[in-house]
């Protein structure tokens, strides 16, 4: 598929502030509801409160998502999917509507870290209109654009979510793959976490990777500004690791939010149809077998 036929993965900071501006002067009829969303979530071990943050300082009119209160509350793993009736009553409470452009963003020091995890979620229920802000928060301060702080409080709206069951993949469906090799799958961990000589970030979980994988950490497909690289320098970054993208691709990472990194690099490539292995390594490292944990580390022993 073209990418010109393609939504908008990308706006720019000074794209969403004139979006503001128009808002605020009395919105022409003929623009698209806007929606921004604060998507940051960040590992328990930095000791970071991403809502405290929030109502401290956000985009103005941007309401607050929270990725584990969004999720399948029942599953063992950390922030699964949904149900398509959860999320489309938790997206219709933040101000989203059939109509609504939704710009995600997150307040990360790389620029973008959770945000795609929100992005490729819109995708999954069959919202396409749904953009990142380009180098998220970081790049909108170093603009030196408006802020709000307080609670958001978004008007509800009505939105329909339906779960295109191709954009997920299960463990089941990685177990088969090892013999089948039916899709191509990148890990978008750090690499000592992939190579299992740094420690994972999870209380009981070994580092390491799952057999046949490629590495391309989430931070690679970033400038050091924290924008996205270019889709040439992206399809570059899959040329170099052997990543065919005419071929079936699924990604994979800790949990299933920075994996959505890989997904977003493809999208920018013209190829929006990878998808993310939902439970990722925490998973695979509590279900699968020894042989089936490669590390360089200690592994898994039983």
């Amino acid at each position: 598929m073209a990418s010109q036929q393609l939504f908008r993965a990308l706006v720019s900071a000074q794209w969403v502030a004139e979006a503001l501006r128009a808002v605020r002067a009395g919105q022409p009829p003929q623009v698209q509801p806007l929606q921004l969303l604060d998507a940051s979530w960040y590992l328990p071990k930095l000791g970071r409160d991403a809502r405290r943050e929030f109502e401290e300082r956000h985009i103005p009119g941007a309401a607050f998502f929270d990725i584990d209160q969004c999720s399948d509350r029942t599953s063992p793993y950390d922030h699964m999917l949904p149900s398509a009736a959860h999320f489309a009553e938790y997206v219709g409470h933040l101000g989203v509507g059939a109509d609504t452009h939704v710009v995600v963003y997150d307040a990360s020091d790389q620029g973008l870290y959770a945000a795609p995890r929100v992005w490729w979620m819109f995708r999954v229920f069959g919202h396409r209109t749904v953009s990142l802000l380009d180098g998220g928060l970081r790049n909108w301060l170093r603009q030196g654009l408006p802020l709000s702080s307080g609670k958001s409080r978004p008007a509800s709206a009505e939105f329909r979510a339906t779960l295109d069951p191709t954009f997920v993949k299960t463990y089941e469906d990685i177990k088969e793959n090892l013999e089948s090799r039916r899709f191509q799958v990148v890990d978008a961990r750090a690499a000592g976490r992939f190579q299992g000589t740094e420690p994972e970030p999870r209380e009981g979980i070994e580092p390491g990777h799952i057999p046949g994988t490629v590495n391309i950490p989430f931070t690679d497909f970033m400038t050091k500004e924290g924008l996205e690289k270019t889709p040439e320098e992206i399809r570059r970054m899959f040329q170099d690791k052997k990543v065919d993208l005419s071929q079936p691709l699924v990604a994979t990472c800790g949990s299933g939010v920075t994996a959505c990194h890989v997904a977003l690099g493809a999208y920018l490539c013209g190829k929006p149809d990878v998808a993310i292995y939902d439970g990722s390594w925490v998973e695979w490292y509590m279900r699968a077998q020894p042989e089936e944990v490669i590390s360089e580390g200690r592994g898994k022993t039983r």
